[in-house]
């Protein structure tokens, strides 16, 4: 019950904050958009960015590690995808589309939040390393399935192109690719840099989760409960328990193993309701299964720590 309390709740009531503030019109639609804007192209990527730039990526990117995640990750996107397919009799494209939303989980807002709280600063090296690959992984099955989906037959240029533009667009890639360019050249950034990214860093996380408050209070979780039901259970319990199997068969070693449930462990990110509104499918599914799997996700979270060693 103590981690509950010291760990999760204080991330939660950031979120909350968000959620009042909006709620009770102290703060408007239009600056939760202006924040959420700040966070996710600007404050976030310099988190990124700063992260990767120092990772130390032999110690790093152990293969066991990704495997178990997105092995995990890979197999929830199938059971949402063919869930909607066959259990609710949805189309291929809003088939992909809730799918998308059991692949792609909260890993910066919640799990980085999260992580950092339970086990400290340290402890979030394993975090980074899933963060690298996890937007161009998820954006990458997502598109891909899509653009099958929409355009039946084998993938010709055109195709890989829009999945390469559409990965390389967005902003927390463009940080990742560039902390990635700086960590293998061994570069060197002037201190009056370093100095604003470690401002911009600091705020990323505070900032990001007040705005998410005020995002989902605009969430109406209405109808298509089966398919809601069907994305909260996977997300919060299939993916890390999957996690959890291949880990243990790959003797994944204890920071690894707290860095890899506790990221698959949280609730879809708002990326699912991005790539859901990108395509006009799903968009409803994708918003209640955010705010639904976010809330069950206080008491999840909690569980999976008591668990963790």
């Amino acid at each position: 019950m103590q981690a509950l309390v010291d760990v999760i709740l204080p991330v939660f009531i950031v979120i909350g904050f968000g959620y009042v503030a909006v709620w009770r019109g102290l703060f408007s639609t239009t600056h939760i958009e202006g924040l959420t804007k700040f966070t996710q192209n600007f404050a976030i990527p310099c988190l990124l960015f700063k992260a990767i730039s120092e990772l130390d990526l032999q110690q790093s990117f152990d293969w066991r590690l990704l495997t178990s995640f997105y092995a995990g990750a890979f197999i929830c996107f199938m059971i949402g995808m063919c869930g909607a397919r066959f259990g609710f009799k949805r189309d291929w494209e809003n088939s992909v589309a809730i799918g998308f939303c059991c692949l792609f989980s909260n890993s910066v807002l919640l799990g980085l939040a999260i992580t950092e709280r339970a086990y400290g600063p340290e402890a979030l090296v394993s975090n980074f390393a899933i963060i690298a690959m996890h937007s161009p992984f998820c954006y990458a099955v997502g598109i891909t399935a899509m653009e099958i989906a929409r355009n039946p037959g084998p993938l010709g240029l055109p195709v890989v192109k829009r999945i390469l533009r559409s990965m390389f667009s967005n902003a927390l890639v463009i940080g990742l690719a560039l902390g990635l360019v700086v960590n293998l050249t061994d570069a060197t950034l002037p201190n009056a840099f370093q100095d604003a990214l470690n401002m911009m860093a600091r705020v990323a996380l505070p900032t990001a989760l007040f705005a998410m408050g005020g995002v989902l209070y605009q969430y109406r979780p209405e109808g298509d409960v089966g398919p809601i039901i069907m994305v909260t259970l996977t997300s919060l319990i299939v993916h890390p328990s999957l996690v959890w199997t291949f880990a243990h068969w790959l003797d994944l070693s204890t920071a690894a193993l707290r860095s890899a449930i506790l990221t698959s462990a949280m609730a879809p990110g708002i990326n699912s309701y991005v790539f859901a509104n990108m395509y006009g499918r799903a968009r409803r599914v994708a918003a209640s299964s955010v705010l639904v799997s976010t809330g069950f996700a206080i008491v999840t979270a909690w569980v999976w720590l008591q668990i963790l060693p």
